[in-house]
């Protein structure tokens, strides 16, 4: 199975919406959503089926026994993170500040301070004649990029024999993206035509090189700072990394999107150019 990641340095590129793109334009049998702490691919790509949910477990968290505890609130001197507050007279712990250290368990004269699993999140497998999977992490959770991990194992075991696998990743160059980018065989990364896009860009490029992923661009809303988008390409161009093409700004996006359509979808500008820009990957990827 190849696998195509769809990347961008910041949120609002219009990294989900060319990622739903390329699954209608190659009706792709396997496809996955790894940003996990804003989950969105499913909203347009819906399926017949009702998904099979999974708890995501991440990091131990501390959990205090009343009955035991002896309000000396020596654990809560200890605690780095301020997560040990008292409350009607007695200890607990704030779920969203406890980092799982487990200090608190060491200093607690009575033992009434345990470590239990956490329920960080939630794992959804569609499956159907198309395989589908995303994941949502809990409000002030951690290991994002080890949920992303099991999103990507859960979509490739269901998937079988899929040809392509398009990935929805997270923004930025973060663990959910360094998970995200492992195990791929090619990142397209979109980017926008202004000095934050550019940085961001290099940024991305430079974690992917360590890496050792193949990459390609492509600028979008590029005739919003046309100056910019050449500028861009020209980088592309002088790095010898692949230029995918440009992508316009269209009005009619917005409204594909809130109708719950990929743009692939729609008769627009935009459709065609992203039509253009997913050949020139497809080529790239040798799919």
């Amino acid at each position: 199975m190849k696998k195509l990641l769809i990347l961008s340095g910041k949120g609002g590129t219009g990294k989900t919406t060319t990622a739903a793109s390329f699954i209608r334009f190659s009706q792709a049998e396997a496809f996955a959503d790894c940003d996990v702490d804003a989950p969105n691919l499913h909203l347009v790509t819906k399926l017949s089926t009702e998904p099979e949910y999974k708890t995501y477990y991440g990091m131990d968290k501390a959990a205090i026994d009343p009955a035991k505890c002896l309000n000396c609130g020596k654990c809560a001197s200890v605690c780095r993170f301020d997560a040990i507050k008292t409350a009607d007279s007695h200890f607990e712990i704030d779920e969203f500040g406890c980092e799982g250290c487990a200090v608190c368990t060491l200093v607690c004269p009575a033992k009434a301070i345990s470590m239990g699993k956490d329920e960080s999140g939630t794992l959804r497998l569609f499956k159907d004649e198309k395989t589908f999977a995303t994941a949502e992490l809990k409000m002030g959770r951690g290991n994002s990029g080890k949920l992303v991990s099991e999103v990507k194992a859960v979509m490739s075991e269901a998937a079988g024999e899929a040809r392509l696998a398009v990935i929805d990743g997270s923004p930025g160059i973060g663990c959910p993206v360094i998970a995200s980018v492992t195990g791929v065989d090619m990142a397209l990364i979109v980017t926008e035509p202004s000095a934050s896009g550019l940085s961001d860009l290099k940024r991305l490029l430079h974690t992917a090189e360590i890496l050792q992923v193949k990459v390609a661009v492509c600028v979008n809303k590029y005739d919003a700072c046309p100056e910019k988008a050449e500028e861009i390409k020209a980088f592309c161009t002088e790095n010898a990394i692949p230029f995918a093409g440009v992508l316009p700004f269209d009005k009619k996006a917005s409204h594909a999107i809130n109708a719950g359509l990929s743009i692939a979808d729609i008769d627009c500008p935009l459709r065609d150019a992203l039509k253009n820009v997913y050949d020139k990957t497809m080529s790239l990827m040798e799919v």
